[in-house]
C-alpha cells in the first residue's frame, strides 16, 4: 500500500464519526429534541450556549432576552438544554411547582456551605424555611416592639442627624447613605442593634464594605456558567478573576463570622433583657433556636442533618451572610432609584409630604418638645401615594431583574404548549415580566399612578393584573423571605426621610437645594 494511500477502514471510521457528531450534535438538538419545536432566541440556540454565554458575560441578558420574547412569544429557547419564559401561567408552573434550583446556585454557598438561597432541593429548602419564616412575616415585623425600637434608633439616631448635620445646601451621595443604612437596618434585626454594623455613623468603613462587596459581585460569571472551568482555573493557578477579589470575599466572610460569635458569646438563645429590646438578634435566635429543636426533634434523620446540622456553626453564619448581604443590596438600590425618580418633581414631593402628615403620631423631627415617636405600621403601610412610589419604583427598576433559574422535573413537565423534558434550566426575569406592555402601558416610564386605587371597574381589574405579574420577589415557596421585612424597612426609611426634606437633583455646575433640602448627584442615582 502507498504511504499516502487512505484505507477503506479509515475512511469507514471518519464517516461513522461523521454521522455521530451530526447526529449527536446537530439533529438530535435542533431537529429531533422536544426543544426543538420551541422558537430560538438566535439561530446558535440548538447547537451551543456560546450565544447566551456571550450575552451574559457583556452583561446584555435582561434586554436581549426582553426582545426576543417581544418577537417570538412566552417561551423561548436559548441554549441547547435552556428555556426562558415570559408568561405568569408559565411562571406559576415553574415557580409554584416546587422546581429544584439548578447548580448555577451553588456559587452563592459561603464558608463551604449551602444556605437557604443556594439549597438546590425543594425539600430541604422548605425545612431551611420553617426555621425562621415566622420572624419574617408582615404580622411579626409590624408587631415586634424590638424591631421598632431598633428602627426608631436608626432612623432618630443615625440616619436623619446625617442628612441634617451639613450647610443648608449640600450634596449627598444617597447611594452610599442607604447602602450603609439598609445594612444597618438588616444587621440590626439578625444579630441586634449593640452587634450590628454601624455604616451610617462609620461611613469610612461602610463606603469600604461597599467597595468589597461591589468587587466581589463583578466577577461571578465564571463561578456561576462554567463552574467546572473555573475549579480547574483554580487548580491550575490560572487567575479568572483578579486575586484581590478572593481577598474582598474572605475580608467579608469575616466580618460575618465575627458578628455572628459575637452576638453567640453575648446571647443564649431566648435570653434578653426586654422583648422590646434594641439588643434582640430576632433572626439569629430564630435560626440557632429552631436548629436546636431540629435536631432534638429528628436527630441524624433530619433532611437537614447532612449539611446543616453536622455543621451547625457555618451553617448559621452562612445563612445569615446571605441574609445581610441580600438585606443591603435589594433594598438600597430601590431606595435608591426612589429618591432619583421623586427629586425630579417638587410637587410629588408635595403630595407624599402631604400623606406623611396624615399620619399619628407623624415622623417630623419638630414635635414641639414632645418625644418623636414611629406611626403605627398598619397605617403607614396603608398610605397609597407612598405604596404606589415603591411599587414602581420596583417594577421598573427590579434591584434582582435578571434570571433566576430552575430545573424541570426528571419526569419532565408542560410549559405553556410545550412538552419540555427533565433537567432542563428554565428561567423567568422580573426585567421582562415588568415590560409587558399588555399589561403595563408605556412600560420604561416611571408612572407611579398605576399603582394608586381606582374606583373604575375596568380600571381595577386592569390594576389586578399588574398585582399578579408583578415579580420584584419572585413567586412561590422559594420567593424571597424577606420580602416584607424590606417593604416595611423601604417605607420607614422614605416616610422619615421625606417628612423632613425635600431632595433634589445637582448636576457638577451646583445646586438648587431648599434649606431644608439635600442634593442628589445625578451621577450616583443613576449608578447603579
Amino acid at each position: 500500500m502507498a504511504v499516502n494511500e487512505v484505507s477503506p477502514l479509515s475512511i469507514l471510521i471518519g464517516a461513522a464519526l461523521a454521522v455521530i457528531l451530526t447526529w449527536r450534535c446537530i439533529l438530535q438538538p435542533a431537529v429531533l429534541s422536544p426543544l426543538a419545536k420551541i422558537p430560538n432566541a438566535h439561530w446558535s440556540a440548538p447547537l451551543s450556549r456560546v450565544w447566551i454565554l456571550g450575552i451574559r458575560f457583556v452583561h446584555r441578558e435582561n434586554r436581549t432576552l426582553h426582545d426576543a420574547h417581544r418577537r417570538l412569544g412566552p417561551v423561548i429557547r436559548i441554549g441547547p438544554n435552556e428555556l426562558s419564559i415570559n408568561d405568569m401561567d408559565c411562571v406559576r408552573t415553574v415557580y409554584q411547582g416546587g422546581f429544584d434550583k439548578p447548580a448555577w446556585y451553588s456559587v452563592f454557598d459561603n464558608y463551604g456551605v449551602p444556605c437557604m438561597f443556594s439549597e438546590r432541593a425543594a425539600a430541604e429548602h422548605s425545612a431551611r424555611k420553617r426555621l425562621i419564616s415566622n420572624v419574617y412575616s408582615k404580622s411579626y415585623i409590624q408587631s415586634s416592639p424590638s424591631a421598632a425600637a431598633q428602627a426608631r434608633a436608626l432612623l432618630y439616631d443615625r440616619l436623619l442627624p446625617l442628612l441634617g448635620i451639613s450647610p443648608a445646601n449640600h450634596c449627598i451621595d444617597m447611594y452610599s447613605v442607604f447602602m450603609a443604612a439598609t445594612m444597618d437596618f438588616i444587621t440590626a434585626y439578625i444579630f441586634g442593634l449593640d452587634n450590628s454594623s454601624n455604616f451610617l455613623s462609620k461611613r469610612a468603613y461602610g463606603d469600604h464594605f461597599l467597595e468589597l462587596y461591589k468587587a466581589r459581585n463583578d466577577y461571578g460569571f465564571f463561578d456561576n456558567e462554567m463552574p467546572r472551568l473555573a475549579r480547574i482555573c483554580r487548580k491550575m493557578s490560572i487567575p479568572l478573576c483578579p486575586k484581590w477579589v478572593d481577598a474582598a470575599n474572605k475580608e467579608l466572610g469575616d466580618w460575618c463570622q465575627g458578628l455572628c460569635q459575637a452576638t453567640a458569646k453575648r446571647f443564649t438563645s431566648a435570653k434578653w433583657t426586654s422583648a422590646a429590646s434594641v439588643s434582640q438578634p430576632t433572626v439569629w435566635n430564630a435560626l440557632v433556636s429552631g436548629l436546636q429543636k431540629e435536631f432534638e426533634a429528628h436527630g441524624t434523620t433530619s433532611v437537614l442533618y447532612p449539611k446543616a446540622l453536622l455543621n451547625t456553626p457555618f451553617s448559621v453564619v452562612s445563612e445569615l451572610f446571605d441574609h445581610a448581604m441580600a438585606g443591603q443590596e435589594t433594598t438600597g438600590i430601590t431606595l435608591s432609584y426612589l429618591s432619583w425618580q421623586l427629586s425630579q418633581s417638587l410637587s410629588l414631593q408635595a403630595a407624599l409630604r402631604a400623606e406623611l402628615a396624615g399620619l399619628a403620631p407623624n415622623m417630623r423631627l419638630d414635635q414641639g418638645g414632645k418625644e418623636t415617636l414611629l406611626p403605627d405600621y398598619k397605617q403607614l403601610d396603608s398610605l397609597p401615594l407612598l405604596h404606589a412610589v415603591v411599587m414602581e419604583t420596583l417594577r421598573l427598576h427590579a434591584p434582582l431583574p435578571g434570571a433566576q433559574p430552575r430545573q424541570t422535573p426528571q419526569a419532565g413537565c408542560q410549559i405553556g404548549k410545550y412538552k419540555v423534558p427533565g433537567t432542563v434550566r428554565i428561567a423567568a426575569m422580573p426585567y421582562t415580566l415588568h415590560r409587558d406592555e399588555n399589561i403595563f402601558p408605556e412600560p420604561e416610564r416611571w408612572v407611579y399612578t398605576r399603582w394608586l386605587p381606582s374606583a373604575d371597574d375596568s380600571e381595577e381589574e386592569r390594576k389586578k393584573l399588574q398585582r399578579r405579574q408583578f415579580w420584584a420577589f419572585s413567586s412561590g415557596g422559594r420567593m424571597c423571605i424577606g420580602s416584607n421585612f424590606a417593604m416595611h424597612e423601604m417605607k420607614l426609611i422614605i416616610a422619615a426621610i421625606y417628612s423632613n426634606y425635600t431632595s433634589h437633583i445637582v448636576d457638577d455646575a451646583g445646586m438648587t437645594c431648599q434649606s431644608d433640602g439635600f442634593g442628589l448627584r445625578l451621577a450616583e442615582a443613576q449608578c447603579v
